[in-house]
């Protein structure tokens, strides 16, 4: 059954200071570019009745360094993150995950902030900032606290945020290492992913992976098989962490298969 939109209600607000004291005082889903909510709403999955649209907190689009730090502001674009420099210079693998989420209207609308908060493990943006070791910045009215990515989901669209909170922006050190990032899809764009992938070799190897499991995951156990024994030793581990499930969009065992293939491209690729 769709939602009947006229039952819903949303405030706009006009800076960050107010978005938050409007969540402070009353609870609200914030929206901002909307692509994964209109979809929610069309399909009457969002038991949400009251929004607050934060698409005009134009202090939340910055893309900056800080301290050697790359932060990217909550509502910077997909297609913000393309065209930005420092984006190309210090995580091109962003870009690469930016260009492959949906068409040109949702890289105009999407944002990195709410690709975090929405919690989809399909998110495309969400294993590069697995993979980098990211912070999310969380900010309420009475405060502000950073979550290391790997602790922000608790399940399957499920947070650490609290209902006062904001994602502000999100906070990526300095990445050594040649980064790579694949997305398989059942197209070539605008296509929803069947497994993603992000992977940064340097000393070591650090690879996470998107639409096999309930949040985003990072392979630790393969990755310290790569720093310590041969691949084959490494696809051993994989086969022992990864624990995909069926659905409608493709099988376990075809997610699995894929996965390992794409480590071992990844491994390859990267030498």
């Amino acid at each position: 059954m769709k939602t009947a939109l006229s039952t819903l209600e949303m405030r706009r607000a006009t800076s960050v200071a107010e978005a938050l004291e409007i969540l402070r005082d009353e609870p609200r889903m914030p929206i901002a570019g909307a692509t994964d909510v209109y979809v929610g709403l069309n399909f009457g999955t969002l038991p949400e009745l009251r929004y607050l649209d934060i698409w005009a907190l134009d202090e939340l689009r910055t893309i900056t360094v800080n301290e050697d730090v790359l932060v990217l502001g909550a509502l910077a674009t997909y297609t913000m993150m393309v065209a930005s420099a420092l984006v190309q210079e210090r995580l091109p693998m962003m870009i690469e995950a930016a260009r492959q989420v949906g068409g040109p209207q949702i890289q105009n609308r999407g944002t990195i902030g709410g690709n975090i908060a929405n919690g989809s493990p399909a998110g495309d943006s969400l294993p590069v900032l697995a993979a980098c070791d990211a912070v999310v910045v969380l900010q309420s009215a009475g405060a502000e606290r950073r979550v290391k990515f790997t602790e922000f989901y608790t399940g399957y669209r499920k947070t650490v945020m609290r209902r006062d909170e904001l994602v502000v922006a999100v906070e990526v050190p300095r990445v050594s290492g040649r980064q790579w990032f694949r997305k398989v899809g059942t197209r070539a764009a605008q296509a929803i992913s069947k497994v993603v992938v992000a992977g940064v070799r340097g000393e070591g190897a650090r690879i996470a992976v998107g639409s096999i499991a309930p949040t985003v995951i990072r392979l630790t156990a393969t990755e310290r098989a790569l720093a310590t024994g041969s691949l084959d030793e490494a696809m051993v581990a994989l086969r022992g962490e990864v624990n995909p499930i069926d659905d409608i969009r493709s099988t376990a065992d075809y997610r699995k298969r894929v996965t390992e293939n794409l480590v071992r491209r990844f491994w390859t690729e990267t030498a």
